[in-house]
């Protein structure tokens, strides 16, 4: 399951009570507070340990009185190898930014409660993830949970008398279940598929539950789902954004798609769930809609919820809807039914007569405002930049912004005019010792005559006198857009900052450019979208400032199985590749993988139904069948985690180029998934990857 932004709640072991620095030092042996980076940048180049110095800010939550504005920072430390996450508040309009804690472990999941005089968060001060409150200045920290196995995220009811919180619970038997005599036996056995998912084998799914709150302390748990053994919120990336209370406090909403083992495999039909306190019922309100539906949301009067649709079942990249029900009628409202682009975020407007939402539109993810019954829409911001998330202050968001120059900071948008001002300043000092390279925007024609967004990066302190070893970028997904992201390991900012020229096509199959050009991929891998990334780099090779004669190209995901595919298919053009976590094998990545909805929709069925064309052409483009092609250097990353797509595609990868005397390299992670999360294991890909490229396209 994929979602523009992985959502997964990310928590931490332990936390200790607040105090000074040196104390925590103390008390954790020694061990620095991992904190704010001082570091000292020369000559204005961003390196790896540059970027792992960015103070990371998020969540952003409005105190109910619309004053203050509550958030957190993620901290890197690479010496440690972890991060820690802390809190501040600011008044709505920046000022009085304080920190109001400071501790060796991370705050998550921080809310306003209790109109607004304490915070509730996530802590593992007490061994587990639990929940705790403090006052709205960081001081009286307690504890208010106390639940077998820990939280992963929780809400308050409205009423303040409930807590509703996620849990994981056990899912299946394990080997001494059914063999009480071998309890050290550490053999799985299975029965059925999606025993494994992303980066973890199915032995635990998450269940939300509802308990009574007495203002200090939780009481008289429930099980949601209990006895069933589907999950909510959904894996691998859902978190309390997929339940929600119902302003009265009776009603939560939850998502769940009920289905286990191989209909869980091949379906992504999620729904909408309503269960009633008093009645102890539970009541599906999207049956009949047949792919995802997920993040219900209540106006404020109870007299709507709002919902995120998909309409097909299978495709786990259909346009994403914005949907709202009356609950009086329920009557359904497919308010963006004449916009063509995803809803990625809403959030109800004070008068419930509209939704702000989030969507990206031509590679620029900007606010706009849906009014739920004329079906307008109408865009409140714009700019080259990328909206994350917000929340409403009275007249004004208070919302998430980076762009490909900037990683996240919190901006003040008014709701009349659109415009927006920086009110965080997290990362100024690091900012302002670094020469950020030129972002273009390129629109460049494509072999079927149609326009194609191209970004182009450029050195910082570039010289157009001369000539610049150049990358490909090949995005994942493959239907992720090539927005104005900040990646702290994709980052092109980087790239162009180790003196190369970052070309980075929007090419066929990414959103945001309709659903046309976003569907074209599927069924055509190694097709059209190929084309066009070869049509964005022949036209920047016609650069005078572009060396022809050292070009590279890069990516992850269906970026790696892009570097792949180019590998055997670029007649000559580059002079050295690089794929992270790509598909080499399309005939064993479809027995491989564990979303089987993905591969049957994307490739057109399995490989062995030769009365499928769609899928026969799909296999016949699956790079290892040009491996007799491949002539240039490849280097290859991967992690042993990653249940996507499993390590063995590199291996292959890595193993039939050293059998064919290509200049080769492997990077494997033991313990990274589809992505890198470590820091040192991130500096370590980072320091490869431009030894890689630098020994091949700068001598």
């Amino acid at each position: 399951m994929k979602y523009k932004s992985i959502m997964a709640i990310a928590l931490s072991a332990g936390m200790l009570a607040c105090g000074s620095g040196k104390e925590k030092a103390e008390d954790a042996n020694e061990v620095p507070l991992i904190g704010k980076s001082a570091i000292k940048i020369t000559d204005g180049v961003m390196t790896p340990e540059a970027l792992y110095s960015f103070g990371r800010v998020s969540d952003v939550q409005v105190s109910p009185d619309n004053a203050k504005v509550l958030y957190g920072v993620t901290y890197v430390s690479v010496e440690q190898n972890k991060t820690n996450r802390e809190l501040f508040t600011m008044n709505v309009d920046g000022t009085d930014n304080k920190q109001i804690t400071k501790t060796p472990k991370s705050e998550n999941n921080a809310v306003w409660v209790k109109n607004g005089s304490k915070i509730a968060f996530l802590s593992s001060e007490g061994g587990s993830s639990q929940i705790w409150e403090m006052n709205a200045d960081g001081t009286d920290r307690i504890q208010i949970s106390d639940v077998n196995g820990g939280v992963n995220g929780f809400a308050y009811s409205p009423n303040g008398q409930k807590v509703l919180y996620i849990k994981n619970v056990k899912y299946g038997e394990r080997a001494v279940d059914k063999y009480p005599d071998l309890p050290k036996a550490s053999g799985r056995i299975i029965d059925d598929l999606m025993y494994k998912h992303w980066d973890a084998w199915v032995e635990e799914v998450p269940h939300p539950f509802i308990a009574d709150f007495d203002g200090e302390k939780l009481v008289n748990d429930l099980d949601l789902l209990e006895g069933e053994p589907y999950e909510s919120p959904m894996l691998p990336s859902g978190g309390i954004e997929q339940l929600a209370w119902s302003p009265d406090s009776k009603t939560v909403a939850y998502t769940c798609r009920k289905k286990k083992g191989l209909e869980y495999a091949l379906s992504t039909n999620s729904d909408i769930y309503f269960y009633n306190l008093d009645t102890k019922e539970t009541r599906n309100i999207t049956e009949g809609m047949m792919g995802y539906d997920i993040n219900p949301t209540f106006s404020s009067d109870g007299k709507y919820v709002a919902w995120q649709s998909m309409e097909r079942d299978g495709y786990e990249s259909d346009k994403n809807r914005l949907f709202v029900m009356d609950l009086s009628s329920g009557e359904k409202i497919y308010v963006t039914e004449d916009f063509d682009y995803n809803t990625d975020f809403a959030v109800w407007s004070k008068d419930n007569q509209s939704m702000y939402i989030v969507s990206c539109v031509e590679a620029k993810t900007q606010i706009f405002q849906a009014y739920i019954h004329t079906k307008e829409i109408k865009a409140l911001t714009k700019g080259v930049h990328d909206y994350e998330s917000f929340a409403i202050a009275g007249d004004k968001l208070i919302a998430l912004r980076h762009s490909m120059s900037q990683p996240n900071e919190i901006y003040s948008v008014n709701t009349s005019t659109g415009e927006a001002a920086q009110i965080t300043h997290e990362n100024k000092e690091i900012l302002d010792q670094i020469t950020m390279g030129k972002v273009e925007e390129r629109w460049i024609a494509t072999t079927d005559g149609k326009k194609m967004l191209t970004w182009v990066v450029y050195p910082p302190n570039f010289d157009a006198n001369k000539k610049y070893p150049t990358l490909l970028y090949c995005q994942g997904g493959p239907q992720s857009t090539v927005s104005q992201f900040w990646s702290y390991r994709w980052n092109l900012q980087m790239m162009a900052a180790n003196g190369y020229i970052i070309v980075a096509p929007n090419r066929r199959g990414l959103p945001s450019f309709g659903k046309e050009w976003n569907e074209q991929i599927s069924g055509d891998y190694g097709g059209q979208n190929m084309k066009d990334y070869l049509s964005a780099i022949d036209e920047l090779a016609k650069e005078p400032f572009v060396d022809k004669d050292h070009l590279g190209c890069t990516g992850a995901s269906y970026g790696g199985f892009s570097a792949y595919w180019l590998a055997g298919n670029h007649n000559k053009r580059f002079k050295a590749f690089l794929a992270h976590a790509g598909i080499f094998n399309l005939e064993a990545q479809y027995l491989e993988t564990e979303e089987m909805w993905f591969a049957n929709w994307d490739l057109g069925g399995s490989f062995w139904d030769r009365s499928n064309s769609i899928a026969q052409r799909s296999y016949a483009n699956s790079p290892h069948r040009f491996i007799e092609k491949w002539d240039t250097p490849i280097m290859i990353t991967h992690g042993e985690f990653d249940f996507r797509i499993l390590a063995s595609q590199g291996m292959m990868a890595f193993n039939a180029a050293k059998l064919r005397g290509i200049p080769t390299r492997m990077l494997i992670f033991p313990d990274e998934s589809h992505w890198i999360a470590q820091p040192q294991n991130g500096i370590l890909f980072q320091r490869e990857f431009f030894r890689w490229f630098d020994q091949w396209l700068k001598n």
